[in-house]
């Protein structure tokens, strides 16, 4: 069964909690600074399609499961959309709506051809076989395959999903098609047309845009300090990234806790103990610390890199990091956003600062289009060039209007967006 709904309106911006309201509230505050009218505003703010999917599941036991799948194509004015498909217990509507207009923003602040879209299932992949797994991903991709294509909507890995789910999803498009349509998803395995480097472009991109801003606070990264929320696909490799710069990693925790070493933890160890125990609870490098720790430890670069919403009104007044790097989309809720800006914080927004794996997305699907592979050399040259010239005009135009670096890369990405939708024009 697919259900279309009709796309949610703004009318709501500045109302209620959670991603949505806060990605709401961001693009309220760019499209007044932009001085657009009432209507652009809307236009921006609603999702252009929206698809919601049932996912009945034969278990492995014989017994049947019903999941609800989503995909929220939020802008197509540049170009086809783009955006993760995330598998999680928290997946629910809004958080897709927010996140896929956040993927708007940044792929139009990184100048990639792309509009923004996202998927979600609401489920715990940690609880299902990879046999249960795959058959949730064959089916959803059936029933959203109307939807997307190289040139419509292209997903890609996100929180729960990997390589593998992407396989599943380009292979199951293919057979609907009749033929292999490699550009269908990006985040494939290199054997099946993935990009070399896209598994850690997204942590690469983090560390590019974190020793920039730590240098522009005239912090030498070779004597900084840092804590890493989260060490799944971006934490794990952003610290492995800082360590390598010469940063201590004092801190990094996980969905199960949190540890600590005063010299800086070896993260070269502390990767083997995770992939030996599933966590970086009981790693002997380090002591075990409260989960809360991780953001509010004395160190010069906060790394979020977790899920949205853990700087927040109650506890933004105790960051001591001089330097946030989000990591995770939405990460910072608006009232956060003020407590650190009044203390004097530097935040590097999530459009910005995570964009290294919509980047070298981009790059995987240019090159699936072309049947033609770039080295890994030429990957990481070319995304290192993207992130540092974004970080440059994103920090130019915050000084030039005097307003945080967020504002500045939303009103930046807006402006964009709204261009190209005015020079298309209104049909009919």
């Amino acid at each position: 069964m697919t259900a279309l709904h009709e796309p949610d309106t703004a009318d709501q911006t500045l109302t209620g909690n959670g991603p949505l309201a806060d990605a709401r509230t961001q693009l309220r505050e760019a499209t007044t600074l932009l001085g657009y009218d009432e209507g652009l505003h809307q236009m921006l703010a609603t999702p252009r399609r929206e698809v919601t999917v049932s996912i009945p599941l034969r278990r492995d036991d014989g017994t049947t499961e019903l999941f609800v799948g989503h995909r929220v194509q939020h802008n197509f004015s540049r170009g086809p959309a783009k955006g993760g498909l995330r598998y999680s217990p928290d997946v629910d509507l809004d958080e897709v709506r927010a996140l896929a207009m956040w993927m708007t923003w940044k792929c139009a602040l990184l100048d990639v051809p792309y509009g923004g879209a996202k998927g979600g299932v609401r489920i715990d992949p940690r609880n299902y076989s990879a046999a249960e797994l795959e058959r949730v991903t064959r089916r959803y991709t059936s029933e959203i395959s109307p939807l997307i294509g190289p040139e419509r909507d292209i997903p890609a890995p996100d929180i729960g999903t990997d390589e593998r789910t992407m396989a599943w999803l380009m292979d199951t498009y293919s057979v609907q098609q009749g033929h292999t349509v490699l550009g269908v998803t990006t985040g494939k395995p290199i054997s099946l047309g993935g990009s070399r480097g896209r598994a850690t472009a997204t942590s690469r991109g983090v560390v590019h845009v974190a020793i920039a801003a730590l240098l522009s606070r005239g912090i030498d990264p070779a004597d900084a300090t840092a804590s890493v929320q989260g060490f799944g696909k971006v934490g794990r490799y952003a610290a492995r990234f800082l360590a390598e710069a010469g940063t201590r990693v004092l801190v990094v925790s996980d969905q199960y806790g949190a540890v600590h070493a005063e010299g800086g933890l070896d993260i070269v160890a502390l990767e083997a103990h995770v992939d030996a125990t599933g966590s970086v609870v009981g790693f002997a490098g380090g002591e075990e610390v409260p989960a809360d720790l991780v953001l509010e430890a004395e160190v010069d670069l906060l790394v979020p890199a977790a899920v949205e919403g853990v700087l927040r009104a109650d506890n933004a007044d105790r960051v001591k990091a001089k330097v946030i790097v989000e990591g995770a989309n939405g990460p910072t809720t608006p009232e956060a956003d003020r407590i650190l800006a009044e203390a004097g914080a530097l935040v590097v927004p999530d459009i910005l600062a995570n964009a290294g794996g919509v980047i070298v997305s981009y790059f995987e699907w240019v090159q699936a289009n072309q049947a033609y592979w770039w080295s890994e050399n030429e990957v990481e040259a070319r995304l290192a060039e993207r992130m540092l010239a974004a970080w440059d005009s994103v920090n130019a135009a915050a000084t030039r209007l005097d307003v945080p670096l967020r504002t500045a890369a939303t009103c930046l990405a807006v402006e964009r967006v709204a261009q190209a939708h005015q020079l298309r024009g209104l049909y009919p």
